[in-house]
């Protein structure tokens, strides 16, 4: 490091020898230049011989002047260099090295009063921005991090527990099939955990392209809400579909099918036993409108906020059921499609989910 240093020193040593120089060359020049003109115009206008002894009196003292010239202009120009290119080169060097480390939080002081630092105060305004959306994005990927290891650290302890559980020599078959069933079920969510994962790290990395056709959006609908019959007929739910007829997409009904199939799930999931789900699909001028309503507990606005966050989870209660991926899925799929979906919902009334398609229709 000392030897660094002493080498950063050097170099600037030899680059002010340099500017000193190059004043100094730059005056000689001018100065001469003015001094010859100035004097064959007065030779030319009065008639005045200047002698040898006073042509070489004056040329030493232009040159002494020439010199304290350059030295002024050069230290003039060090103090400029050192408060306007230096520093802020100091402060972008340093909020680098710390961006290097992992320090995310650093910014650079942008300062507006002397010549308002030029294009470093711009360089430092990019520099700012590049750190807080880092910081973001670091932030985004430990919480990442910290609930995927939560989310599998749970259905791996029960097939572990219920695995060991299921090692007893003397275990019932009624026992046996329960403990079965519960690492069945773990094994499940740990698959639709680790495959809701892929989709989503696919999404964000647009490794999915949208594979456009036309189809029917209607006929879609339909077939991904009856794959769930099993379960609402179970919940004893109520079905209520408007679902318009023709109502043609050009879209990627494999992405597009993710959303339904959440939507569905989730309707169906915070229903109590005995209420209703209802469908609806109309268009209002080129778009495709989908509302999918239940009846179930609704959305606290501070949890609305937040439900198409990765991992996110409100009620609590039904965590068993799902990872906090399924609306993350969702508005990446919406996105990328270049729809747009909405939420309205009342606490103890229900919740409404609303998706505008643009059908792109020649």
């Amino acid at each position: 490091m000392k030897d660094i240093r002493e080498r950063q020193r050097g170099q600037r040593w030899l680059l002010a020898l340099r500017r000193y120089i190059g004043f100094f060359l730059l005056m000689a020049f001018v100065i001469s230049c003015c001094m010859i003109l100035f004097l064959n115009m007065i030779t030319d206008t009065t008639g005045l011989v200047f002698t040898q002894e006073y042509i070489e009196q004056a040329a030493k003292v232009t040159f002494l002047n020439v010199l304290l010239l350059s030295l002024i202009c050069s230290v003039i120009d060090g103090i400029r260099r050192r408060i306007l290119v230096e520093r802020p080169v100091r402060r972008i060097v340093k909020a680098a090295e710390q961006i290097m480390k992992g320090d995310f939080s650093v910014r650079i002081p942008v300062s507006r009063v002397v010549d308002n630092m030029g294009d470093f105060s711009l360089i430092a305004d990019y520099f700012n921005k590049m750190a807080e959306e880092l910081s973001g994005t670091e932030t985004l990927r430990t919480d990442f991090i910290a609930n995927v290891s939560h989310e599998l650290k749970t259905p791996l302890a029960v097939i572990q527990n219920y695995g060991t559980l299921l090692q007893q020599p003397d275990l019932p078959e009624e026992k046996r099939m329960e403990y079965a069933k519960a690492v069945t079920a773990a094994s499940r969510r740990l698959a639709n955990l680790i495959t809701n994962i892929l989709k989503l790290n696919k999404l964000e990395n647009q490794k999915i392209y949208p594979a456009v056709a036309r189809y029917d959006l209607g006929e879609q609908l339909c077939e991904c809400l009856l794959s769930f019959e099993d379960v609402w007929e179970e919940r004893n739910l109520e079905i209520d579909t408007d679902v318009e007829e023709g109502v043609l997409v050009d879209m990627d009904a494999e992405l597009l099918s993710l959303v339904w199939n959440n939507l569905f799930s989730n309707a169906v999931k915070f229903t109590e036993p005995g209420g209703k789900i209802s469908l609806s699909l109309k268009t209002e001028g080129d778009l495709a409108v989908v509302q999918v309503t239940d009846t179930g507990c609704g959305i606290p606005p501070e949890v609305g906020k937040h439900i198409f966050e990765k991992f996110y989870q409100g009620d609590t209660s039904h965590a068993s059921q799902g990872n906090g991926l399924g609306l993350a899925l969702v508005k990446r799929v919406i996105d990328i499609v270049g729809g747009e979906i909405l939420v309205s919902s009342q606490i103890g009334k229900g919740s409404t989910f609303t998706v505008k398609l643009g059908r792109k229709l020649v």
